[in-house]
């Protein structure tokens, strides 16, 4: 059953509401601004260390025997990356030869999501009324219920046993005749169920842990359950109740990668481009030299379209935040706070868009002076027709002519 919930905000209460958001408005401004600028330059450093990379890449066909010549040398290999190290979790059982294993915890538990509307009311103020909604789920931490909004299903969350999610990485990897570094090894990906093998002493010892928390349930009723990769703390997994624990085992085995990395000796390390920048790149299976450099530079250009936009986004929402209370003194009337409030944001994205564009010019100026300067000028013609357009609507205003006297 839903809960709802309906609150009344004052006028007096909203304008200094908004009147405080002004301060968090400049905040997110200048974040978003400053954000902008570092992207800009993040983004042509990376590039020219792509691009540096690329100039500077030896291709090596064969790492078998480690080759003295290539010390201090980029180059771009493809070779079987092993191990032979035994990675193991004792709690579980789990003893896997791997590159890394992964134990995932998940909680079953009540989950509250809300829905609100708002109301403008005549007078300046506002009410919200917001409905709650409750349902059992698989999540990744336990739910604290007692700050639940219904009574009903206040402190109604228990967990079994809170288990940490864990990670173990193999300490020796092997790449041909070559060492991979930390750095290198966190970086091989993909992922196949580890196998969980519980002694008969570990159940036991869990099986008594969990009757002493559940002192209702029949001690000849095992709280343990295992299958393939998965540990279950609980009565039925085929039946979770509230509190129960899922615990899912994942394991990276060695398998062919690619790199593109400097030699250091008999292991490897960051390239060290001319700017300063430091670059390397690790894929799974047989990847060319060619492929992964476009891949980089693939994935730089992302990175630089989703932190333009994030960046911009901040900065419109903290003009919006700035400005906020000129359509809230006008909220009394609520037709007329929206017509004010639309007005304010279009204005708010004009010229945070134009400032954005402006922001990027400037950096393209210090870091690519070209098309820095093709962008201030359209940022700037922004600008400009973003004021001739209001100078049009003021004088459109003052030859209006004058309602006829009654």
């Amino acid at each position: 059953m839903a809960y709802t919930e309906t609150t009344t905000t004052s006028y007096g209460q909203r304008l200094a509401g908004s009147a405080k958001g002004m301060v968090g408005g400049l905040l997110m401004f200048i974040i978003g601004t400053c954000l902008l600028w570092w992207n800009e330059g993040r983004a042509v450093k990376t590039a020219k260390a792509i691009g540096d990379a690329a100039s500077n890449v030896e291709i090596v066909d064969d790492v078998s025997k480690v080759n003295a010549s290539l010390n201090g040398k980029l180059i771009h290999a493809s070779a079987f990356a092993d191990t032979k190290d035994t990675l193991t979790d004792d709690m579980f059982g789990v003893r896997e030869q791997a590159i890394r294993i992964d134990r995932k915890v998940e909680y079953y538990q009540w989950v509250e999501m809300a829905q609100t509307k708002e109301r403008e009311k005549i007078g300046g103020g506002k009410e919200t009324t917001t409905t709650y909604t409750y349902e059992k789920k698989w999540v990744d931490k336990p739910v604290n219920s007692a700050e639940f909004k219904d009574p009903q299903y206040q402190g109604q969350n228990r967990v079994l046993s809170e288990v940490e999610d864990k990670s173990e990485m193999a300490s020796n990897v092997t790449f041909g005749a070559y060492t991979l570094p930390e750095s290198f090894v966190s970086a091989i990906s993909g992922g196949e169920p580890a196998e969980v093998r519980m002694t008969e002493q570990q159940t036991f010892a869990w099986n008594e842990q969990l009757h002493a928390l559940m002192p209702t349930v029949d001690e000849t009723t095992s709280l343990i359950h295992t299958s393939a990769n998965t540990a279950y703390l609980g009565i039925s997994p085929n039946s979770p109740q509230i509190g129960d624990v899922r615990i899912t085992f994942t394991k990276v085995v060695p398998t062919d990668i690619s790199l593109i990395a400097k030699v250091n000796g008999s292991t490897f390390e960051a390239y060290k481009a001319k700017n300063g920048q430091k670059f390397t790149r690790i894929e799974m299976g047989k990847v060319s030299a060619d492929e992964m450099l476009e891949h980089a530079k693939s994935e730089n250009n992302t990175w630089t379209w989703v932190l333009r936009v994030l960046g911009i986004m901040l900065v419109v929402g903290g003009l919006k935040a700035m400005f906020g209370l000129l359509p809230m003194l006008f909220k009394v009337l609520p037709f007329l706070g929206s017509i004010v409030g639309a007005g304010v944001g279009l204005v708010c994205w004009v010229f945070g868009v134009a400032w954005s564009f402006i922001i990027i010019a400037i950096a393209w100026l210090v870091f690519r002076p070209i098309i820095g300067i093709s962008l201030l000028a359209v940022s700037i013609a922004g600008i400009v027709f973003l004021k001739k357009q209001a100078a049009k609507r003021k004088a459109a205003q003052a030859n209006a002519p004058a309602a006829p006297q009654a």
